[in-house]
């Protein structure tokens, strides 16, 4: 399901007005406290923003995916931390037991997910489990209706702010593939979960990520997800799909504000008695960001609308996760070398976003493991 396209212009507009009026405003306050202010998290609920893609059955308002990607694109042309407060429970926190959940699942925990009234995360990386996810060592050992799960997640997005975890552990302790991994639908209320303090990270001021640890932490058996063992893992990749374009209109979105803050800049700075936009090597790297700005801007909007039509798009997704984010890297330092000595002060905000953006290069898969993947599709495709 999507919304009719007045209906979601109209949202469209209404969050442009609300970074504008609310959420650009805020930016200094978070960056000073490392807290996004909870009137503002209400104004979130309100809008309708933790239920972007619950479909509408559970209350939420069940967009597409090119239209998550637009609205995402809105919400990221101010600071990216307030896109954290709901990033994890619109993507990876949710969409598994969207996919696969049970009905029994769905109706306990979506409802309220979608509300804003709980939100999610995804315990999947751990100490020594990065990029190679399928190698992760945290178990969940069945014992009679329970699971007993043991082990440690690492940097969790929203784990202090969640009422629901998506957690992945591995049922078969002999099976040390992929297919020996499960996912479950946990409450971080269990006895035995402990959710570490917030870490202390270069940017992205008001996100929070911590450890989630697990020690003998037991769990209803109909907590699986989707009750099946063997699929956890499967289920992470088809959500990392989703995942991806969503960080690519993240990136799309804080790319296109970093570049209006270079290009202001570069109307009202003078030096040598007229404004550095005049100059043709500040226009160079303008041109050049404006570039890989609407080339990413393309990129996704071709790949959701492709995903929309059920169209298998793990390439393309890679594809995207890969060009934006290192794109956004490559406008924001363009962007403090058009400010010169002022983009390294933090009076100016070029400084913080250089240091935001540099973490879209690494969560939910490094631009590595998309070259990796783009490489594998490519290969496959020849090769049958």
């Amino acid at each position: 399901m999507a919304l009719d396209q007045e209906t979601f212009s109209q949202m469209k507009d209404a969050v442009a007005r609300f970074v504008r009026e609310r959420l650009v405003p805020a930016e200094d306050a978070v960056e000073q406290t490392n807290e996004v202010p909870e009137e503002i998290i209400q104004e979130m609920r309100e809008l309708g923003l933790f239920g972007l893609s619950i479909p509408e059955d559970y209350g939420g308002l069940g967009l597409n995916m090119e239209q998550e990607c637009g609205i995402i694109h809105e919400l990221c042309q101010a600071s990216l931390s307030f896109r954290s407060v709901i990033g994890t429970t619109v993507g990876i926190g949710s969409q598994g037991l969207v996919m696969t959940g049970t009905e029994e699942q769905k109706q306990r925990y979506l409802p309220r997910l979608a509300t804003g009234e709980i939100s999610s995360s995804f315990c999947l990386t751990e100490p020594d489990a990065g990029s190679d996810a399928a190698s992760l060592r945290t178990t969940a050992i069945r014992d009679g209706d329970e699971y007993v799960i043991n082990g440690t997640k690492r940097y969790i997005t929203n784990a202090l702010r969640a009422g629901m975890l998506t957690v992945m552990a591995r049922t078969d302790p002999d099976n040390k593939g992929a297919s020996g991994v499960s996912a479950f639908v946990v409450d971080p209320a269990t006895p035995g979960i402990t959710i570490a303090n917030a870490d202390d990270k270069m940017g992205q001021r008001g996100t929070k990520t911590s450890d989630v640890i697990f020690e003998d932490a037991r769990v209803p058996a109909n907590t699986l997800l989707g009750g099946v063992e063997g699929q956890g893992f499967y289920t992470a990749m088809k959500v990392l799909d989703r995942g991806r374009l969503h960080l690519s209109s993240v990136s799309t979105g804080i790319s296109e504000r970093i570049l209006e803050e270079a290009l202001s800049y570069a109307v009202e700075r003078k030096q040598f008695g007229q404004a550095i936009g005049d100059f043709q090597l500040v226009q160079a790297m303008l041109a050049d960001s404006q570039a890989d700005l609407y080339a990413g801007k393309c990129m996704t909007q071709d790949a959701a609308r492709r995903f929309d039509t059920g169209e298998q798009i793990p390439m393309l997704a890679a594809c995207c996760k890969m060009f934006t984010t290192e794109a956004a890297g490559r406008i924001a330092d363009k962007a403090v070398q058009i400010h010169g000595g002022a983009g390294y002060m933090s009076e100016y905000k070029v400084e913080r976003f250089y240091r935001d953006v540099r973490l879209l290069r690494l969560y939910e898969g490094t631009t590595q493991i998309q070259q990796l993947v783009i490489g594998r599709n490519m290969l496959k495709s020849v090769n049958g």
